[in-house]
């Protein structure tokens, strides 16, 4: 698709591959965030796609921001109201894009996750993890905070004490660590990754495509709503599920003791 994300699709199922891996894959100084926007609008736009999985190229998942891009931002060249655009601009419109995409989105996590490829990682609705993967919060060690909402989406997934730990140490932990801390669902060798992930993808995939978009924005929406906007909100999607054909098909199926057939 273009120079950095690779848009593959195989049925209902995208695999989106960050494609530099001589340079690890990094999110800044390239066209990244750019690309994975388009890739973003065109899964909306499709209505065929069911499930997403994000992987990266070569050794790692993807290694952050880019160093040279960095030292760019410290030389004085650009001051900081500037850079404060660019981040407004560039990387932070990449969360609220994955957030909003009502698609659900597997992160395989190949190899190191690290400052903004955890990040990136935690964007996603699932995490699943090579054993060779590793994962570190690393801002505080350049000097730099998360930038691209790190802060709101790691305490989210692992709870306050280990998401402070993580920031404020910059440690890396590996895969099996991640696991323990319920940063990703599961482990696999590196061999099993995409075979897991694509068989997850397809599990998402078998289900009426209605309800697990709906189902996603449920889950997104209830991390940060009260109970009863969700339990409004729930009603209304409830309501629209109930008068579509692939409910219908499964309740016929399930009287009828035979397997559905969704058509969506």
């Amino acid at each position: 698709m273009t120079d950095f994300l690779r848009y593959d699709q195989q049925g209902p199922i995208v695999t989106l591959t960050m494609d530099e891996p001589a340079r690890r894959n990094p999110l800044t100084g390239n066209s990244a965030v750019a690309d994975f926007l388009r890739a973003i609008e065109r899964i909306r736009d499709d209505g065929g796609v069911k499930a997403v999985i994000l992987t990266g190229a070569g050794s790692s998942f993807s290694s952050g921001g880019d160093i040279k891009d960095m030292q760019r931002q410290s030389g004085g060249a650009v001051d900081g109201l500037q850079i404060r655009d660019e981040y407004r601009r560039g990387i932070q419109r990449l969360p609220l894009a994955l957030f909003n995409l009502e698609v659900p989105v597997i992160a395989a996590v190949n190899g190191p996750a690290i400052g903004a490829g955890l990040d990136l990682a935690c964007m996603c609705d699932i995490r699943i993890a090579s054993e060779q993967a590793k994962f570190a919060e690393s801002f505080v060690r350049l000097g730099i905070i998360p930038g691209d909402g790190g802060a709101w989406l790691l305490q989210r997934l692992i709870g306050l004490s280990r998401a402070s730990e993580l920031s404020l140490t910059g440690e890396v932990i590996d895969a099996q660590q991640a696991l323990a801390w319920g940063l990703v669902s599961r482990v696999v060798p590196a061999a099993e990754l995409l075979p897991t992930a694509q068989a997850l993808a397809q599990k998402i995939a078998a289900n009426p495509v209605h309800a697990v978009r709906m189902t996603k924005r449920l889950i997104r929406e209830a991390i940060h709503g009260r109970l009863d906007t969700v339990l409004e909100l729930s009603a209304a999607f409830q309501a629209l599920s109930h008068q579509t054909a692939d409910h219908r098909e499964a309740v016929a199926a399930f009287l009828d003791k035979r397997a559905p057939v969704f058509k969506g």
